[in-house]
């Protein structure tokens, strides 16, 4: 319970005096970076045009403060208005009863025996790049691993969501009509509008479920069934606003990763043999037939659950690449935080980016050590030093597809190629929406022994 009894007598957090600008990018991420070296893990700021001073998160047992212990004093802050014209009114922006009822019904969908039927579909889609891969090996051309780990996750969650209905989206207008996500990283207003243009198309896909009474084995046909505890079903703008939602953040939690992880393999051998030993462990030698497919056999999630090590990398390139770097909480109430006294209506920055790079928390935080997740991190300075998928009750409802479908691939692909970045790249990160390259990653492409 917050501690309230006597703010007057609670001192305020320090911070610079003079105003600021604090969104959603580099230059913020930069400032947010010096005023903690200043100013500590918990730090007032007055942005311009707001009438109550602003406090930057990145102590952990404040973060844990905001989203477990007293979570209820707290709503969605500043900064999701954009993200709403982007996804309508979906899981992740929503708040109070109706994000309660939500979260509820969609649940059962994200269900691991739900996500594990779903494997073969991952695999499948990775075992559809072999061949590209190859042939660019076989040329000695270079791979654009940033447009080609979005196309992968692009159509996982697609699949995930409408199975095969994707195949006669693409038979009807020629091309995937969500692959402008891949083509074009920026999430401005125009691509805003061009995505919400698109939800007519789920609309027709839900009529004639519908109207057929089809049944499907995918998440578009979870939700049309899901009831709520007064047994009413999800309105057709609610269906389509949760599927937009996934679409989004399914897609690009996930690229973003796998583009980081490759990168960051092919700049640590020990790590990349470690997990390419895994691979041939869990999944056996990689073998290839006519045109270059993968021969081998279906995987499952027993075996899965034998990529600890690759589960490792992929957790420690979510500490240096939180995808959401930075997202906003508003306080409803008066609470005492960390010491300091936090005025209702404060509005809240917390920052996964700096805290999972805090030298309190992390030895040698810049380093690249995925042996920090060892035992599944249950030696971490802090429990809540690691939120790459938020915590408490917001805590993402994809994160164990996520996992899954990371691993699936990167274990699929790693036993036929070794990928390097070619050299004399200048790969910055771009702090928009979600952390990803400024520029796509080019990789060189090498085939292992025996995979084609």
């Amino acid at each position: 319970m917050s501690d309230t009894a006597a703010p007057a007598r609670l001192k305020q957090p320090p911070g610079p005096q003079a105003p600021m600008q604090l969104d959603i990018d580099l230059a913020s991420q930069q400032a947010i970076g010096a005023l903690q070296q200043q100013y500590g893990d918990i730090i007032r700021i007055h942005i311009e045009g707001r009438a109550n001073d602003t406090y930057v998160v990145i102590d952990p047992d404040a973060i844990q403060h905001i989203l477990i212990r007293n979570h209820t004093n707290y709503i969605k802050g500043r900064g999701f208005e954009r993200v709403k014209m982007l996804l309508g009114n979906g899981i992740i922006v929503s708040d109070g009863d109706f994000w309660r009822r939500q979260r509820t019904m969609i649940q059962p969908a994200f269900s691991r025996k739900h996500i594990h039927a779903m494997c073969a579909m991952m695999q499948a889609i990775s075992q559809r790049m072999i061949a590209r891969w190859g042939m660019a090996a076989d040329a000695g051309e270079a791979i654009d691993l940033t447009t080609a780990m979005s196309d992968f996750a692009l159509e996982v969650i697609l699949r995930a969501l409408i199975g095969n209905d994707l195949d006669s989206l693409i038979a009807r207008h020629g091309e995937n009509p969500f692959a402008f996500l891949s083509q074009d990283p920026a999430r401005n207003l125009a691509v805003a509008m061009k995505f919400r243009q698109l939800a007519p198309l789920l609309q027709e896909l839900i009529d004639r479920r519908r109207k057929h009474g089809e049944r499907h084995a995918d998440l578009l046909d979870a939700l049309m069934h899901a009831r709520d505890k007064q047994g009413q079903p999800m309105s057709d703008r609610e269906l389509t606003d949760e599927v937009m939602t996934m679409i989004i953040a399914g897609h690009e939690t996930s690229a973003g990763t796998l583009n980081w992880v490759w990168y960051e393999l092919s700049r640590h051998d020990e790590a990349e043999r470690r997990v390419l030993a895994e691979a041939l462990q869990a999944l056996g030698p990689a073998t290839t037939g006519e045109g270059n497919a993968d021969t081998g056999a279906a995987i499952d999630i027993e075996q899965v659950s034998r990529l600890v090590y690759t589960k490792q990398v992929i957790n420690e390139a979510l500490r240096l690449y939180p995808p959401v770097w930075l997202f906003t909480r508003k306080a409803l109430a008066d609470d005492r935080l960390g010491g300091y006294h936090l005025p209702a209506d404060s509005d809240i920055f917390l920052s996964p980016f700096f805290t999972h790079r805090h030298p309190a928390l992390w030895p040698q935080p810049e380093r690249f050590m995925p042996e920090r997740f060892a035992d599944d991190g249950k030696h971490l300075a802090h429990k809540y030093a690691f939120i790459p998928f938020s915590a408490g009750s917001r805590r993402c409802i994809g994160e164990y597809f996520s996992y899954v479908e990371m691993q699936i691939h990167i274990a699929t692909l790693i036993r036929h190629f070794r990928l390097q970045a070619l050299p004399g790249q200048n790969v910055e990160i771009d702090p928009g929406i979600n952390l990803r390259t400024r520029h796509p990653i080019m990789m060189s492409v090498a085939r292992r022994d025996g995979s084609g």
